[in-house]
């Protein structure tokens, strides 16, 4: 689940760990399978360990803690991972725990329920590799109009399953690719060849507003209350849901339609069959 404006939120929470040293890398013994770290434990030790936290950043859907030795730790959530400082949803989940000393905070963890996501120790020309531009296009959160609409405008494909594409734009996953589409009054299978680009620009607008709002707001926590920020509270963006996991409610926005779910890409879309009609944006 985490999407850009969940993994902003744990990077900004990751914050009183710059200037800290690492002083030891913690892989608690859990009754789950490991989740994949690269390098394995002991060279990621070996590299890390005493090094200091000089930045923390994000590329699309990743964590990245800079230190001083040019070596990044990339944390990737995927679907229920966490990167927090504090008090972690369970104990039996988290999965890596460094220990910092000189920082406000005495460490971070990465923390993953379902044990999908990563955790890498690269180097720069390693981020440049795996999270370059031939791998991952602009950030959703800033892009500009006229490269957003470049991205997308010839593409013969579903508008939401393109936005799905990390190569177009990065950062939005499906529940936000969702909000947008309904802001912006499109039906999620409609073609992007067929989408004027006054349409496009309506996307772009509210692809910005909705992703910024939604960091502001740190965030969804869903039903199931598996993602956090970096202490263990909620974020707050799901009040402001219009139609995602909504199925069969009342359309927030027009009064008259139902949300309905469709599988894209053995994804669920949701959309208001009232406010997003095809007709009204080819």
């Amino acid at each position: 689940m985490p999407e850009l404006p969940e993994v902003e939120t744990m990077r900004r929470g990751l914050f009183p760990t710059i200037g800290g040293t690492i002083t030891a890398i913690l892989e608690p013994i859990i009754p789950y399978r490991p989740i994949k770290m690269e390098p394995s434990i002991q060279p990621f030790r070996q590299r890390a360990i005493g090094a200091k936290v000089e930045a923390v950043d994000r590329i699309a859907k990743r964590v990245l803690v800079r230190l001083s030795t040019g070596d990044s730790i990339v944390m990737q959530p995927k679907m229920a991972g966490i990167a927090m400082l504090s008090d972690p949803p369970s104990e039996q989940h988290t999965r890596v725990i460094f220990e910092l000393s000189g920082a406000e905070v005495d460490r971070f963890l990465y923390w993953d329920r379902r044990g999908l996501g990563t955790v890498c120790l690269w180097s720069p020309e390693e981020v440049a590799l795996h999270l370059g531009p031939s791998q991952l296009g602009p950030d959703a959160s800033i892009v500009d109009l006229e490269t957003f609409i470049a991205r997308f405008h010839e593409v013969d494909r579903e508008v939401k399953v393109a936005m799905l594409d990390q190569k177009r734009v990065c950062g939005i996953g499906n529940l936000y690719a969702a909000e947008i589409l309904h802001a912006a009054k499109v039906h999620p299978t409609l073609r992007c060849q067929l989408i004027s680009k006054s349409v496009w620009k309506r996307i772009h607008e509210q692809t910005l507003r909705i992703l910024n709002e939604a960091i502001e707001k740190e965030g969804s926590t869903l039903s199931d209350g598996t993602y956090r920020n970096a202490i263990n509270g909620e974020g707050s963006y799901q009040n402001q849901h219009k139609v995602y996991d909504r199925m069969g409610e009342p359309c927030q926005t027009c009064g008259k339609g139902v949300i309905e779910r469709i599988v894209q890409a053995q994804r669920s879309t949701f959309f208001c069959p009232h406010c997003q009609r095809v007709r009204r944006t080819s």
